[in-house]
């Protein structure tokens, strides 16, 4: 009979942190992962909500995180992304954890720590133009990422991204395209304006002579054009609108 994975709790250790990982993860799963296009070198085989649910129990510790990530268990790196402190975290720290970046499982899931830090923009920026595949799909996870997690955001920064997504629509590269496609999408998605833009893009992309741009312009148009998608953002903006302009109580009434 197998042992029981070691209790873990805000006050664990890396080292318990990471016996647990191994004590849970799997084989089964580590093979699963290959259908996928998820190099398994590094993983121990845990499901992402086991590890989600490690990273919730033990809590937000920034030392620990960089110990989980320097064992360069996938699992332990995924965890370390989730528990690291945004605020505390680095442009420099940024760069050292996407330098080792070999699949895009780990990139997509530590992308969400870089968008919650105060580099943000200015790293977008520079993955983007770096020629290393998995560090430029960074740039772009982020960017799509940031559409959903950085609500207060102004609608422009996000359009003024769409230059940069343009620059790079005709990187063949597997993992740099899908989400070349996926920034895109996500910014046509968030409102009306910003679907305008994002699907003039498209279209303009989906002309292209570039066989990937044309790929990726064709995708974006049919999600960005659909009825479905028009109607869901006509919704949401009428609804804020009349959230907007609904009638106010007066100071100091009770509820």
């Amino acid at each position: 009979m197998a042992a029981s994975p070691p209790t873990l709790s805000p006050a664990s250790s890396a080292a318990e942190v990471i016996a647990h990982l191994r004590a849970i993860g799997s084989e089964e799963n580590r093979q699963g992962m290959l259908r996928y296009g998820i190099r398994i070198e590094r993983a121990l085989g845990v499901s992402h909500g086991a590890q989600r649910q490690v990273a919730k129990t033990i809590r937000r510790n920034h030392e620990r995180a960089f110990e989980l990530w320097a064992s360069g268990i996938m699992e332990a790196q995924f965890v370390a992304s989730v528990t690291a402190d945004p605020l505390r975290f680095t442009a420099d720290d940024a760069r050292a954890w996407a330098a080792s970046f070999d699949s895009w499982d780990i990139v997509d899931g530590v992308s969400d720590l870089f968008v919650d830090t105060d580099h943000w923009r200015e790293l977008i920026e520079e993955f983007a133009a770096d020629e290393r595949e998995f560090v430029r799909r960074t740039a772009f996870a982020m960017m799509a990422w940031s559409v959903v997690h950085r609500k207060k955001e102004p609608e422009q920064t996000f359009v003024d991204f769409l230059p940069l997504i343009e620059q790079h629509a005709a990187d063949p590269r597997n993992f740099v395209k899908k989400a070349v496609s996926w920034a895109l999408r996500s910014i046509g998605k968030r409102s009306l304006a910003m679907n305008a833009a994002a699907l003039a893009l498209s279209e303009k992309l989906a002309a292209s002579p570039d066989r990937t741009a044309r790929w990726i312009g064709k995708g974006a148009v049919r999600e960005l054009a659909s009825s479905t998608l028009q109607e869901r953002l006509k919704a949401r903006e009428s609804s804020a609108s009349k959230g907007a302009s609904g009638p106010k109580k007066r100071a100091g009434a009770t509820v």
